[in-house]
């Protein structure tokens, strides 16, 4: 089983996520996000390279990102309707993925990690 870490921005970022999932379909939407990005977030660590990641070297060298919604089944909750996070990571060395952000699948990963 892979390992994973959060940077403190992808933290701050699934902080957010919650709070406004919690916000605008209250807390049992937010209990259920919450295991979707686990289950999302735990998929990448045991397969950083997996099916439907994507290498986005283009925003920064080793960063790749995952679509959450590609996890649906694998929550242990009732589905999200509509998914909408995009997971960029990191394999940084064997059996360890740094996840750099969780951003909605609008936003342009380029503005929102550096280097």
């Amino acid at each position: 089983m892979g390992r994973y870490r959060l940077s403190q921005p992808a933290k701050n970022d699934i902080a957010s996520v919650l709070r406004t999932s919690e916000t605008m379909h209250g807390i049992e939407a937010r209990m259920r996000y919450r295991s979707l990005l686990t289950a999302a977030i735990r998929r990448v660590a045991v397969d950083p390279s997996g099916l439907f990641t994507v290498d986005r070297s283009d925003v920064l060298d080793r960063i790749r990102s995952f679509h959450i919604r590609h996890s649906r089944n694998e929550s242990r909750s009732a589905p999200v309707g509509d998914p909408v996070h995009v997971i960029l990571y990191r394999a940084v060395n064997p059996g360890l993925v740094e996840i750099v952000r969780v951003l909605h699948e609008r936003m342009e990963p380029s503005q929102h990690i550096r280097a």
